[in-house]
């Protein structure tokens, strides 16, 4: 039988089993704000104060309901999780916190509050008992107002400084994840494979066979770049990332770079296909350089300057060495 069946729905719980559910909930909600807080204090300390904050609340909560458990049935708690509750709102693993942004995670607390809340409410209106309801009342309307106290400690710790601060560091690892290491790939794809492509083109005058030699090109590369990039560095001393993200980033970017100019041989025309593969690298050069004027804040020209030269003596080399 499945997992899934042995699972209770809530309706069928006993209010003992909902107050112990509500304690290993806030427990595990104060280990997942303190993970957050440990995971972020090393680059966002502000931030990570207002998850041991947060954390704090949760342990207030836990000990409010151990009080009552206690008041009610005694010292034993019955074991119940959220995950023994059929439909019940899951928590995404603690580990999962390496993988997300600085606003991922706010916004994951957000909706940890808001699940709590809605638990709260559906808990009170469960119970008969007038002690139970007004404390589970009670943290419903916590839990509603945690979005407001988070944003009364991100006053208290985020002030201006810190939070341009924290910008800036999350655009830092943005740009060292993700940018730098697609940017790279997005070159080399679009020129290295200019050669390849191009040479064969004129070589053959094939659309096809040339479409096949460009996706080679463009997948051999991608997949190279990939792996170089992310055994290159795994990001603990420099500081740029995953190294998971950043050879995701330039291998697909280094495959799409060189697909930009390889697709348009489908199209069985020759003329044609390479008029419109021309076109696609003039397109894909000048996005080059309008990435490292936005990103890379290197001059607009100068950017253009270089991506285009080099390219250019690649695309010639093609054309020379396939018309040879």
């Amino acid at each position: 039988m499945a997992y899934w069946s042995h699972r209770r729905r809530f309706r069928d719980l006993s209010e003992q089993e909902i107050i112990a559910l509500a304690i290993s909930s806030e427990e595990d909600d104060g280990r997942i704000y303190r993970s957050y807080a440990e995971y972020l204090r090393a680059d966002y300390p502000q931030t990570a104060a207002i998850f041991d904050e947060m954390a704090e609340e949760e342990d207030t909560h836990r000990q409010e309901l151990i009080r009552l458990h206690q008041a009610r049935f005694g010292n034993v708690i019955p074991l119940i999780r959220r995950e023994h509750v059929a439909g019940f709102y899951a928590r995404k693993p603690v580990w999962l916190s390496k993988q997300l942004s600085l606003e991922s995670i706010r916004a994951e607390a957000a909706a940890m509050e808001r699940n709590a809340e809605q638990f709260y409410l559906r808990a009170a209106a469960h119970t008969s008992d007038a002690a139970t309801r007004k404390l589970l009342g009670d943290l419903a309307a916590a839990e509603s107002g945690h979005t407001r106290s988070a944003e009364g400690m991100m006053q208290d710790h985020l002030q201006s400084d810190a939070a341009e601060t924290e910008e800036l560091t999350a655009k830092r690892q943005f740009l060292l994840t993700w940018v730098q290491p697609g940017l790279a790939g997005l070159m080399d794809g679009s020129v290295s494979t200019l050669a390849p492509i191009f040479a064969t083109a004129f070589a053959t005058q094939d659309t096809w066979t040339t479409f096949l030699v460009g996706l080679a090109a463009s997948v051999g590369a991608g997949i190279s770049m990939g792996f170089t990039e992310a055994a290159s560095d795994d990001g603990t001393l420099s500081g740029r990332g995953s190294p998971v993200k950043r050879g995701i980033a330039a291998g697909v970017m280094t495959t799409l770079g060189g697909l930009g100019h390889a697709l348009p041989y489908l199209i069985p025309h020759f003329t044609t296909a390479t008029i419109i593969a021309i076109a696609v690298v003039f397109i894909e050069l000048w996005a080059i350089a309008w990435i490292q004027n936005k990103y890379m804040d290197t001059p607009f020209f100068r950017a253009a300057f270089q991506v285009v030269l080099g390219g250019a003596l690649v695309f010639a080399a093609g054309i020379i060495i396939g018309s040879g």
